[in-house]
């Protein structure tokens, strides 16, 4: 999906004039055509949860009329996992897609090596010891719902990320369409900027209380939504 200066202003809940400045001081991605600047909505998901910049309530409910499955959903049929092996990106991710719930038919190798293809163009890593991996475009295949799968790594791994900081907690998204993994990954930022949400997260805590805390962040947005 496409977004003009305007749309991507409210995309962000800022001005036209900060997106502006944003291309210029931030690298926000966007194109310019016969002097206008245009956004690919999936692009500025991404790099919004690499900023921890925060989107408009509005963009996410946008997409939620369309895919109702939330997070808590998504990570019930992703799983949570604990004490995931490995020594370096290419073993964590290889015992990531191991544990994930995928078709049958898809090529585990294969996936795992797209994964590490979008890691040698730059690292998922969005800092606080959070990665989110997946290929250059958007994870889409044959499943009825997205899914989310999150791991917690038995050791931190160097992902090359900007503030430092090993990674231990991976974030791995798969959906049937692209609208989906946008709406998705639109709420796993919002729900990465809730301070209970993160809690649970660093203490590592249990499935349960994650995803009551991930039920907690989905009820607030829709509240926020009807407002």
């Amino acid at each position: 999906m496409q977004l003009d200066l305007k749309g991507a202003a409210g995309f962000f809940s800022v001005s036209q004039k900060t997106i502006s400045l944003w291309i210029k001081t931030k690298n926000l991605p966007s194109y310019q055509v016969n002097g206008q600047y245009w956004f690919n909505r999936a692009e500025l998901l991404e790099w919004a949860t690499e900023q921890k910049i925060a989107l408009s309530d509005q963009a996410l409910e946008v997409e939620e009329g369309r895919t109702p499955v939330g997070l808590e959903e998504a990570l019930r049929l992703g799983g949570i996992f604990h004490q995931i092996g490995g020594t370096d990106k290419a073993s964590v991710l290889s015992a990531v897609v191991d544990v994930m719930n995928l078709p049958p038919a898809l090529d585990r190798i294969t996936f795992c090596q797209l994964l590490l293809v979008r890691e040698s163009l730059g690292s998922t890593a969005i800092g606080d010891g959070i990665a989110i991996p997946h290929a250059r475009h958007p994870i889409v295949l044959k499943t009825l719902h997205p899914t989310v799968t999150l791991c917690f790594l038995e050791h931190a791994i160097d992902f090359g990320a900007d503030d430092g900081r090993p990674v231990d907690i991976l974030f791995t998204l798969v959906s049937p369409t692209v609208r989906a993994h946008q709406h998705m990954l639109a709420e796993l930022a919002h729900a990465l900027k809730d301070s209970g949400f993160r809690s649970v997260l660093t203490r590592k805590a249990s499935a349960g209380e994650i995803l009551e805390e991930a039920k907690r962040v989905r009820e607030r947005i829709s509240a926020n939504a009807t407002h």
